[in-house]
């Protein structure tokens, strides 16, 4: 099929991984200008991806549990009463594979991703590794998408007036999955940063969710004029605090990719739980560092990789 008219992309979560599928969702975009584009997505991210210029539809996924007959024969039902022509699966997951089993065979729309017996197989060679932004693009190519897009947030906006926040304030990210604690450098560091922040004039912020709360007090226990935010802020909200922020220092999490893809200057923290050369944040300007234990990573280490904040050049794009 050379025009689908009809096409659905999959990206369910976690707000990291949509992040760095916002190029590839415009790169789609810009390949099918007149088709008409779904995206299925997360409730978590349906209402913030609603307001992004390549969509003109959302259909949230509750993912349901397999044992869920009823909630997955719904889905299985709002996705084939779509009449869809084309489906990019960038999610890749087992998950989003088997709902390509959910079309009729003799029915089923052409399919980019990795489920068996799809039209557009993507099929990584053995021992083969590439950041995941890479990978998107090479599984896109081979659906003939091959021009990639910057990444734009200029849809993604909030109005941040009621924080009342200082002219200078850099955002620390001490959070992460709840159920890697390994990817969290340790907050009494995080405490310790801020105070050297404020010394230099720079009041620190600290975001995160609702459950992250106890790490913003413990924070402002060691730091008291630090702000804590956490449990606050919208997705549009808080990639408008990045734009304004002097920089953003964070663990490996969702909020650090919004980050670095709003053009803040990140440096994001990595331990062997994760590899920044397969999901490291990308933007204009992005540092990271990575010990194995995160325990071990010192206070030194961080604020060296700090930006020169009263350097101008800083908010120039680099390369």
């Amino acid at each position: 099929m050379d025009t689908p008219a009809r096409i659905l992309i999959i990206k369910l979560s976690a707000l990291g991984n949509v992040v760095l599928s916002l190029g590839p969702f415009a790169a789609i975009r810009a390949h099918h200008p007149n088709a008409e584009i779904t995206v299925l997505t997360t409730p978590a991210y349906a209402g913030w991806l609603a307001n992004a210029p390549w969509f003109d539809h959302v259909i949230r996924d509750g993912r349901p549990p397999w044992w869920d007959f009823r909630g997955m024969m719904r889905l299985r039902r709002t996705l084939r009463a779509q009449g869809f022509d084309r489906v990019y699966d960038l999610q890749t997951s087992g998950r989003s594979s088997r709902y390509f089993r959910f079309f009729p065979r003799d029915a089923r729309p052409e399919w980019c991703g990795i489920a068996a017996g799809c039209s557009h197989p993507h099929r990584m060679p053995p021992g083969t590794w590439m950041h995941d932004i890479d990978r998107q693009y090479a599984q896109l190519a081979v659906a003939g998408i091959t021009e990639r897009a910057p990444v734009d947030l200029s849809w993604s906006s909030g109005d941040v007036a009621r924080f009342d926040l200082p002219e200078r304030f850099a955002l620390l990210v001490p959070g992460s999955s709840a159920h890697r604690p390994g990817k969290r450098w340790p907050v009494a560091r995080y405490g310790e940063l801020a105070g050297i922040l404020r010394a230099r004039g720079i009041v620190p912020v600290v975001a995160g969710t609702r459950d992250e709360a106890p790490l913003g007090a413990a924070i402002l226990a060691v730091t008291p004029g630090a702000i804590d935010l956490t449990g606050q802020t919208t997705l549009p909200e808080l990639t408008e605090l990045t734009r304004l922020a002097v920089c953003a220092i964070g663990n490996d999490t969702g909020p650090m990719h919004l980050a670095a893809a709003a053009g803040c200057p990140s440096v994001v923290l990595f331990s062997r739980d994760s590899d920044p050369a397969l999901c490291a944040p990308r933007g204009r300007w992005v540092r990271t560092l990575r010990e194995s234990d995160l325990a071990q990573l010192s206070l030194q280490a961080v604020t060296d990789a700090l930006p020169d904040l009263d350097c101008a050049a800083l908010q120039a794009p680099t390369t």
